[in-house]
C-alpha cells in the first residue's frame, strides 16, 4: 500500500553501486561476461546510474582487475535507457584509462579521517587532496562529471567518532576542486538519524547545497533505511544503494554490506517516491546475482519476495 509522508521529494535518484563496490569485496572474482550481464540486468530493471567498475591498479583491487575489458562491453547499455556509467578513478593514471575508453562520469574517493587515508590512499588527507586535484581538473576540462566520494564521515575503527567540523572541512574541500556532487559514506555503518542531519545542516551553513549532496549508508547496526529516510526529509534526493546488499569495505574489517537497493525501494514505493525501478526485475536480478556468488542475498526484501531464507 502507497501512503505517501510529508516533506518527502517526490522523486529520488538511486546511484546503483553493486557492480563496483558490491564486487570488489567479494573474495571471488566475478567473470567479466557476468559483471556485463549484471549491469545489463540492473539497466532493464530501471536504474539509471550504475557504477560500472574502477580504475585502480589491480594489486589493489584484484576482483576489478578487468576494467578495461569490462567497460566496452557495456557500450550498448545507455541503449536501454538514458544510462549513466560512471567509474572509480583513484589518481591520473586511472583517470587516464577510463578516458581512453569513453568514460564520462567518474569518481574519486577520499576519507574524512587520517587513518583510514593512509590505509586506503597511503596518503594523509590533505596528500589525497592534492592528488585529486589535477584529476578534477582535467576531468571538468573534458567536461566530465565528477563524484566526489567521502568516507569515515560519521565514525571510523581506528578513531572512533569523527567530529561533524573535520568531515565538513574535507567535503567543502572536495566540492572546491570542482566536484559536481558529494556521497557522504557512513563506511561502517554508526550513523544515526540525528547525526545525519546535523552533517547536512553543518554542510549547509558551510556553502555545499543540499542538491549536491548523496548519502552512501552501510547497514552495519540496521540503521541504512532510517538514515536514508533522515536524509531524505532533509532534501537529499540522490541515495547510493547496491543491488542485494552487496559491498563493504576491503579496508575496513567492520564495514558490512550496503544499504540493499532492494529495501531502498520498497521503502520508496510504500511512501510513493518516485524512482523509476522495477523492484520485480530488481529482485530477480538479486536472486540471479546471488546464484553466481553462490550464497543467498542479505537483502531482506530479496528474501521475502523470493521466499528464500
Amino acid at each position: 500500500m502507497t501512503v505517501p509522508a510529508a516533506g518527502l521529494p517526490a522523486r529520488v535518484r538511486i546511484h546503483e553501486v553493486g557492480a563496483r563496490d558490491g564486487l570488489q569485496n567479494e573474495k571471488t572474482v566475478v567473470p567479466t561476461g557476468v559483471k556485463a550481464e549484471f549491469v545489463r540486468r540492473l539497466a532493464e530493471a530501471g536504474l539509471a546510474t550504475i557504477e560500472a567498475t574502477s580504475f585502480v591498479h589491480p594489486k589493489w583491487v584484484p576482483q576489478l582487475a578487468d576494467a578495461e575489458a569490462l567497460f566496452p562491453m557495456l557500450g550498448d547499455i545507455a541503449d536501454v535507457g538514458d544510462v549513466a556509467l560512471p567509474v572509480l578513478v583513484p589518481n591520473e593514471r586511472g583517470l587516464d584509462r577510463a578516458l581512453a575508453l569513453g568514460a564520462r562520469r567518474i569518481a574519486v574517493f577520499g576519507s574524512a579521517t587520517e587513518t583510514f587515508a593512509a590505509r586506503n590512499l597511503n596518503r594523509t588527507v590533505d596528500e589525497s587532496l592534492a592528488m585529486f586535484e589535477p584529476v578534477v581538473a582535467r576531468a571538468k576540462a573534458d567536461e566530465v562529471h565528477v563524484r566526489g566520494y567521502l568516507s569515515m564521515c560519521f565514525g571510523d575503527p581506528w578513531e572512533g567518532p569523527v567530529p561533524v567540523h573535520q568531515v565538513v572541512r574535507v567535503a567543502k574541500a572536495l566540492m572546491d576542486l570542482g566536484c559536481d556532487e558529494l556521497s557522504l559514506g557512513d563506511t561502517i555503518g554508526v550513523a544515526t538519524p540525528g547525526h545525519v542531519q546535523e552533517l547536512l545542516s553543518a554542510l549547509n551553513e558551510e556553502g555545499v547545497h543540499t542538491d549536491s549532496i548523496g548519502v552512501h549508508f552501510h547497514d552495519t547496526y540496521g540503521q541504512a533505511l532510517s538514515n536514508t529516510l533522515a536524509a531524505l526529509q532533509h532534501g537529499v534526493t540522490t541515495v547510493d544503494a547496491s543491488a542485494g546488499g552487496l559491498g563493504g569495505c576491503p579496508y575496513a574489517k567492520s564495514a558490512t554490506g550496503n544499504l540493499a537497493t532492494e529495501d531502498l525501494v520498497w521503502m520508496l514505493d510504500g511512501l510513493g517516491v518516485e524512482t523509476g525501478v522495477d523492484l520485480g526485475a530488481l529482485t530477480a536480478t538479486s536472486v540471479w546475482m546471488a546464484e553466481q556468488l553462490g550464497r543467498p542475498s542479505p537483502s531482506r526484501t530479496v528474501r521475502a519476495l523470493s521466499h528464500k531464507e
